[in-house]
């Protein structure tokens, strides 16, 4: 499993807007990416604060498709709420740590192979 995590601050007066438009075009596109399994946003209790999503991917591969092809598309989508850029940092998730979590997304234990959608789907153009 593989981690993506971003960093960033929404414009104070954003915050209810950007929490919409991550709901209604951003969770939308996510769902549908190919190793896709998980969205964790982290909003602090001030507007000025940063934010910390993360979403959670079957392999590293999957987290480099979505960077390469989908990411750049949410950006400019979220571009207009943003005080600065997002930062983006990559980690390997240790299962072993977390084997909760791992059944919860899978369905299934730790040893077993994580289940995979056997087409990629594509919402944007190479």
């Amino acid at each position: 499993m593989f981690g993506r995590i971003v960093e960033f601050t929404p414009k104070p007066e954003m915050k209810d807007e950007i929490v919409n438009v991550i709901s209604k075009e951003v969770l939308p596109i996510l769902k549908k990416q190919q190793g896709f399994m998980e969205f964790l946003p982290f909003v602090p209790e001030t507007k000025t604060e940063k934010w910390i999503t993360v979403t959670l991917w079957a392999e590293k591969r999957d987290a480099d498709r979505w960077e390469r092809e989908g990411y750049p598309h949410v950006e400019g989508i979220l571009k207009l709420y943003l005080a600065a850029p997002a930062i983006c940092n990559y980690y390997n998730v240790e299962t072993s740590l977390c084997t909760h979590l791992v059944e919860a997304l899978t369905g299934r234990g730790i040893g077993q192979k994580e289940r995979r959608r056997s087409t990629p789907t594509r919402v944007f153009p190479s």
